[in-house]
């Protein structure tokens, strides 16, 4: 039942009219779902889809490795690297690089590339544990 994410590149902090602050940032989704589509676990939310479900059963620990150098994001789930994504091919607000649309009004190649990190939850249990975040050379 977990409805989860990890924010990243949020910013500002100040929510745009008539939108959440998540709006503001980039979410690797994280849901107890079966799937591997743009909402499944290890997708960059509405914007690219895992290549496959690499999650275990509900109630194991997951590990998450998210790498953001430049435009370049990846998502690695228990060991197996899930997603890649360049967002500097997210040329046009609405649309993915293959011209289908996403619910984004913006083109993600213009996204900060540095910003807040952040956990959420849409009321069901999930846990974080061992958190460590690196400062990758530029």
């Amino acid at each position: 039942g977990c409805n989860s994410g990890i924010f990243l590149r949020t910013w500002p902090l100040e929510p745009l009219p008539g939108k959440d602050v998540g709006s503001n940032g980039l979410e690797v989704a994280i849901d107890d779902t079966p799937g591997a589509g743009f909402t499944d676990t290890g997708a960059l939310y509405d914007l690219s889809r895992p290549a496959r479900n690499a999650m275990r059963p509900a109630q194991e620990w997951n590990r998450i490795v998210i790498t953001c150098a430049g435009s370049r994001i990846t998502v690695e789930l228990n060991g197996e690297e899930v997603n890649d994504v360049d967002l500097s091919g997210f040329t046009e607000r609405g649309r993915r690089p293959d011209g289908t649309p996403h619910k984004f009004d913006k083109a993600f190649r213009d996204h900060p590339l540095e910003g807040y990190i952040g956990l959420q939850d849409h009321g069901s249990d999930c846990w974080y544990r061992n958190i460590k975040l690196k400062v990758l050379p530029r």
